[in-house]
Formats: C-alpha cells, structure tokens, sequence
C-alpha cells in the first residue's frame, strides 16, 4: 500500500522559500501571485494491507520524523 504524507508549514510560520518563489515568479513576469507556500510531498511504499493500519503508521512516522510538528502540519493519503 502507498501512503502519500503532504507536509506543510502552519499558518503564521514565516514561509521563506516560498517568498524567494513568489519573487521568482513575478521576476519571471508572472503577475497576480499574492502568496505561496512551499512544502513537502513524502511518497512511502508500505507493507500493511490493513488500511487503517497503514494511515495510523504513516501518521506516527509524520509526527516523529517527516514533519516538525511544532511548526509544520501534515495530511495523509492512501493510494492503492
């Protein structure tokens, strides 16, 4: 089973890669881009068959290591 883990900054956490995208962006010309976020998509090739046991293990590897879960929030999704 796959487990897609999105992570994010928490609103309110200052997003400086994002900011250097948003000035790329408009550097580029594209105009209208009022805010970007940027984050991580961590993709996990699971064994477990059991999906509710596959998201609560993917869960439990998000809080204690793909995300900092201080500043951070994470979302998970099963695939397959």
């Amino acid at each position: 089973m796959k487990a897609i883990v999105r992570v994010m900054l928490k609103n309110g956490v200052l997003d400086p890669q994002g900011k250097a995208i948003e000035h790329a962006l408009a550097t580029l010309g594209f105009q209208g881009v009022e805010d970007v976020r940027a984050g991580k998509i961590i993709e996990l090739s699971l064994a477990e068959t059991d999906p509710e046991r596959a998201r609560a293990s993917a869960e439990e590897m998000a809080r204690r290591l793909l995300a900092n879960t201080v500043i951070e929030s994470f979302t998970v999704e099963l695939a397959g």
